[in-house]
């Protein structure tokens, strides 16, 4: 039986249309996909995403045993810092991709709610030294605010400013008389604040965001343009680009790997990396006119050269866009491509970086 989280009845209130997503009860959509995404890249616009899995890993022993588990380095972490890092396996295949946050005595780890258990699982068989995990998923709630009038709207409600929280930095503070957490991430490419907060509070702070934030025109968003506004960033979902069966190396995640320090997986990256990949994630645009989904075919000269792992028509820019991996001898910018769309073969093109620019202001 899918599960709700403690704004399902705020959906509902709203008219969102809901859907079994991995397992919850969440909203697809309100005004429509296209209205939603438009708002968020205009002014701001409202997640819940208490769907989300939290955990807690504290003791002496976190950082060494965390380390050995991750891809990247949490020794360059400070305190109040957030890093992307990634979970792999012995194969080196990424078994999620989490947000990892700088505790005084641990670390807050947050994953993707397709994979709770199975992280759960392998973190707990893992973990070695002195240390404690704690699961703390099902007491956490999580609403994000993104887009360029959040974070005012946030600040508002909690009567403070933020002033002095970078990009990938939180905060942990009082909000009726219960202890939140406030970080300056999201998924969508703006700016914005992810808010970490007891259940119980969940639906007094959504609504006051939403009362706060009446005159700027904010709106909430569901999951269908949630996965809109990060592919036109290009950010990687998992479940579509990163899977057990795919590398960082192969993603273009290397960056997010430190390979001065052992990991499980190292040996099998450091053979990627020495040998090549046979395949690489790219973006693409459509030339000719068509949608490419998930799953459909790439080829060239015939012959079948890769897979779309993500693709929409791109409410900011008008264009067909998506990612996908193929043959890395084609994995070249401006390289022409078919995509294979309804029976028709359909010109593409690979194009470098993300599909819109977006810009953060300085705090």
């Amino acid at each position: 039986m899918a599960k709700s989280t403690p704004l399902y009845q705020q959906h509902l209130d709203l008219g969102a249309k809901i859907v079994d997503f991995h397992g919850f009860l969440m909203p697809l959509q309100y005004s429509g996909i296209v209205e939603e995404h438009r708002c968020v890249r205009e002014t701001a616009g409202v997640f819940d995403l208490s769907h989300m899995g939290e955990f807690l890993v504290e003791g002496p022993d976190a950082t060494k045993a965390l380390n050995y588990l991750l891809t990247n380095n949490l020794e360059n972490m400070a305190i109040n810092d957030v890093q992307y890092n990634i979970l792999t396996n012995e194969k080196g295949g990424i078994i999620d991709d989490i947000l990892i946050y700088r505790l005084p005595r641990g670390y807050y780890l947050v994953v993707n709610a397709a994979n709770i258990e199975k992280d759960k699982e392998w973190l707990t068989r893992h973990l070695s030294g002195d240390v404690t995990f704690t699961d703390l998923s099902d007491t956490t709630s999580l609403i994000a605010v993104q887009g360029k009038a959040g974070n005012s709207i946030v600040e508002q409600v909690l009567d403070m400013r933020l002033d002095g929280l970078g990009y990938y930095q939180f905060i942990d503070l009082q909000y009726k008389q219960q202890t939140i957490r406030i970080s300056r991430t999201g998924y969508t490419g703006e700016d914005g604040l992810e808010v970490y907060l007891p259940n119980d509070l969940a639906v007094d702070f959504w609504q006051a965001i939403f009362a706060k934030g009446k005159t700027s025109q904010i709106k909430p968003i569901g999951l269908g343009a949630r996965d809109t506004l990060r592919l036109e960033m290009r950010m990687p979902l998992y479940g579509n680009e990163l899977t057990e069966e795919t590398t960082p190396i192969e993603a273009g995640l290397s960056r997010f790997v430190d390979l001065t320090k052992d990991f499980i997986g190292k040996e099998a990256l450091v053979e990627q990396i020495e040998k090549g990949v046979e395949r690489k994630l790219i973006g693409f645009e459509m030339i000719d006119r068509g949608v490419p989904r998930t799953g459909y075919t790439i080829t060239k000269d015939d012959q079948q050269i890769g897979v779309v792992t993500s693709g929409t028509l791109s409410p900011s820019t008008g264009k067909a866009i998506g990612l996908a991996y193929v043959d890395s001898q084609y994995a070249k910018v401006d390289q022409a491509i078919n995509i294979q769309v309804r029976q028709k073969s359909l010109v593409a093109k690979i194009v470098k970086g993300r599909f819109v620019t977006v810009k953060r202001k300085k705090y």
